[in-house]
């Protein structure tokens, strides 16, 4: 998708909101940008400028993902994978200048020992882990074919191609580049099988995930940062249907970022 199709109009006029995480960094950059720009509400925005880390910029995508406006983070934390650097000049400017990426969310749906179920989407991971001392015992099922009897270990992750670079890559997951329309299956220190690495799978597959022994081994789902606890199974799909625009600066962008963070040392 081109920039012009993205705003129809210029910099001078371009509408923007802002949201920042709360943490003194994020303030102070935010009163800084009060001082050049003036601010409207997320609904009347062309463009929602995020101010924060990645949490920050998750939370905001979640937030405001119905509003179907861009994103555009600037780094106030620590990490910042999807962010862009802090400079307050020229900020309409770079927004309209940016390169766009369409993040599409993984699904979950989560059922409860009781019966009941909640479903959520995840941007970056949906995780499967113990809830005791006792490691997790969970039957893993690909599009309807048992792939594991019995995986056991401390859990599992499924991540995005914009998720794979944080919880899956701690957990020795792969990097996956974008528009490779691929998942990550990770297992989180596995016992059995032992050296199982985890699996990449094609985007549209179907992953399930069903605890083998609830009442002495119970496990909680995440969804990026919703937790769920006592959970008896879950199913994960990627949704193509609400598809967030993220920007990044064209000397900055995010396949730049995957690729060199696959070099880091």
């Amino acid at each position: 998708m081109s920039q012009e199709t993205l705003f129809n109009t210029d910099a001078a006029n371009l509408k923007i909101a802002c949201v920042h995480s709360g943490s003194e960094l994020a303030v102070q950059h935010y009163r800084e940008l009060e001082e050049y720009y003036q601010f409207v509400s997320p609904e009347e925005s062309d463009v929602i400028v995020a101010l924060g880390g990645d949490g920050l910029m998750l939370h905001a995508i979640h937030d405001h993902m119905s509003l179907d406006k861009p994103i555009y983070g600037i780094n106030c934390g620590t990490i910042g994978f999807l962010m862009n650097d802090y400079r307050a000049a020229s900020l309409p400017e770079r927004i309209i200048s940016a390169e766009l990426y369409e993040l599409h969310p993984i699904a979950m749906k989560a059922t409860a020992v009781d019966g009941s179920s909640e479903e959520a989407l995840a941007f970056n991971e949906v995780a499967l882990f113990r809830g005791s001392g006792q490691s997790a015992n969970i039957r893993i099922s690909v599009d309807g074919v048992d792939r594991i009897e019995q995986f056991m270990g401390d859990g599992l992750i499924v991540a995005t191609s914009a998720g794979s670079t944080a919880y899956n890559l701690s957990a020795h997951g792969p990097i996956i580049p974008l528009g490779s329309n691929l998942l990550a299956l990770t297992p989180v220190s596995p016992f059995r099988p032992r050296r199982w690495k985890g699996a990449l799978l094609p985007h549209t597959s179907v992953i399930e995930m069903e605890n083998l022994d609830p009442e002495k081994r119970p496990l909680t789902a995440t969804a990026d940062f919703l937790e769920i606890h006592s959970v008896k199974s879950i199913t994960v799909r990627e949704d193509q249907s609400p598809a967030v625009k993220v920007l990044f600066d064209k000397d900055h962008s995010l396949e730049e970022r995957i690729i060199r963070e696959q070099f880091a040392s």
